[in-house]
């Protein structure tokens, strides 16, 4: 017979921390100026500790609070964060309070983050997209700590996370039920909740916050900056891919390429006759952008990974189109936002800093390790999908009885970026960040063999069409324009690859260049989208230039 064996003991860790913290809990409540006493009572060096935060949603007053504990007591913690956003997220690294991250996102912190890696300040476990992040949550980085925002609890505990739901029910979840703590900062303690999100016995200790989360409208784009550039790539998006693969859903990843096309719908979109015809469907946050096609009929549903400042009257105003609750107001959620990207969309749009000349495509360069977010699960072609659409069924090849149909990845790039750096180069900067970082793998953001369209101001360059990476090279080349990767385009390769439908100019669509002008656009400015909204949308102060 083997020896009797305790098989609670992440249990009997979990109650003697809570225990050694009772002086300063009121039942679950703690007081605001005893938060950093708590986080030194309740974190063991060494910990996994999930931080909230993704692109938009902070847990703000718990990451400060974090920095400030004494190295002496917390130290090399293992941290967990979808985004890296904030100062004093890289803070603790050069503290001593953590040592090493997974992580998805670094977009605000990301030049930060190449020097401190290059410092050897700070260990990168692997760059994770959000859905892979999440899912190790409940496999090998499960957490013993997690730290969350709420917009509400009442005095059971229970939690009201409003319209940005996002992240937290998947984070509370990992630590809740395998005795992880599970600590919360809230905006406000109240009698009742609207509604519970997450409910009371699931959480440990609640902190009043000395202010609000942080929250940052990252998916708002102002009209009067699209370019007529990229209006006429909108154009060709729209009848060379919307309208020839009857896409019937789709995620828009953020951008003004993608908030062109939004606008065009009621416009150009009206004039090809598509209205009741394509993406009825979406998975993506409320774009102000999306207004004008919402009044106009084109959208009937949209999920939501995350809320938007400003959208919410509108939202509460629009439970046909949006997720709303009972209370009225939207529950948004980015892991099942993710997974629906992944697994019940058409078509991907999205955008990059680099593409190669076999069409791999990152957000990673020289100084600057950004991460993906979620475009490799929106931007990937899922094998254990089954169900089948038109879109999906388009690319579908002919010639092999078991084939199957593919999502369509799409990258909307212009050939020079806003640094003037062409986007279209040989080999991705990346290949040496992986090297100067010592990453397992070259952080890809979107491979080669998950790219099905590459839109640029040139044409359309249709890659599942092709049957060689020479002719997937070539199609490439075609659409580059003045890069080094478009000067070897041969003009000869090009007339027969648009023969064959392989690449596709505007005239080729029936896209005329001297229409794409900004008075196609259904709203030119934020005023104009206010006022589609009847006055429900309210733009935060930085988008408002009226009175």
């Amino acid at each position: 017979m083997s020896e009797k064996r305790n098989w609670a003991t992440h249990r009997a860790a979990k109650l003697q921390k809570l225990t050694n913290a009772s002086r300063l809990l009121n039942g679950k409540f703690a007081k605001t100026e005893d938060a950093t006493a708590v986080l030194e009572t309740l974190i063991n060096s060494g910990d996994k500790v999930v931080l909230e935060g993704d692109n938009q949603k902070q847990a703000s007053f718990l990451s400060k609070t974090l920095a400030s504990v004494d190295p002496e007591k917390v130290n090399h913690l293992h941290m967990i964060m979808s985004s890296i956003s904030r100062p004093e997220h890289l803070d603790i690294f050069e503290d001593g309070i953590a040592s090493k991250i997974d992580f998805s996102y670094a977009g605000p912190q990301s030049t930060r983050v190449s020097q401190m890696i290059a410092d050897g300040t700070l260990q990168v476990g692997d760059i994770h997209t959000y859905l892979e992040l999440y899912a190790r949550l409940y496999i090998d980085l499960i957490p013993n700590v997690v730290l969350v925002a709420a917009d509400q609890v009442d005095r059971s505990g229970n939690l009201y996370t409003g319209y940005n739901t996002e992240e937290t029910p998947v984070i509370v979840e990992a630590a809740a039920f395998h005795d992880g703590i599970v600590i919360v900062q809230a905006n406000e303690i109240v009698d009742r909740v609207p509604r519970v999100d997450i409910p009371g016995d699931w959480v440990d200790v609640i902190i009043p916050a000395d202010e609000p989360y942080q929250l940052e409208p990252l998916f708002t784009r102002d009209p009067q900056n699209i370019t007529e550039l990229q209006i006429l790539m909108a154009m060709m998006a729209i009848r060379g891919i919307y309208e020839k693969h009857n896409v019937q859903s789709v995620n828009h990843g953020v951008g003004f390429n993608t908030a062109a096309i939004e606008l065009l719908l009621p416009t150009y979109g009206e004039q090809l006759g598509l209205k009741g015809k394509i993406v009825p469907n979406w998975e993506v946050n409320p774009t102000p952008t999306l207004i004008p096609a919402i009044e106009s009929g084109w959208i009937e549903s949209i999920h939501s990974f995350g809320g938007e400042v400003g959208m919410e009257k509108y939202i509460a105003a629009r439970p046909d189109v949006f997720f709303v609750g009972a209370d009225g107001t939207m529950r948004s959620n980015r892991a099942y936002g993710q997974m629906a990207g992944q697994y019940a969309l058409d078509m991907f749009v999205g955008s990059t800093l680099q593409i190669d000349q076999y069409g791999n495509s990152s957000t990673v360069t020289h100084g600057r390790l950004s991460g993906f977010g979620g475009a490799p699960n929106m931007g990937s072609n899922p094998t254990g999908r089954r169900h089948s659409t038109p879109a999906w069924q388009s690319l579908r090849p002919d010639d092999d009885p078991l084939g199957k149909g593919q999502k369509l990845v799409v990258q909307m790039v212009e050939t020079f970026g806003a640094n003037k750096k062409p986007v279209f180069v040989n080999q991705l900067d990346a290949v040496e960040v992986q090297k100067e970082a010592k990453l397992k793998n070259v952080p890809i953001m979107i491979y080669s063999e998950d790219t099905t369209h590459i839109v640029t101001e040139e044409g359309i360059a249709y890659l599942y069409k092709t049957d060689s990476m020479a002719e997937r090279q070539a199609a490439i080349e075609a659409i580059a324009g003045v890069t080094p990767v478009g000067l070897r385009s041969n003009p000869v390769v090009v007339e027969d690859l648009r023969q064959r439908g392989i690449v596709a100019f505007p005239e080729d669509l029936g896209v005329k260049r001297n229409q794409a002008t900004r008075s196609l656009l259904a709203a030119q400015n934020m005023e104009d989208l206010v006022e589609w909204s009847k006055g429900l949308y309210t733009p935060p102060a930085k988008f408002r230039s009226w009175s």
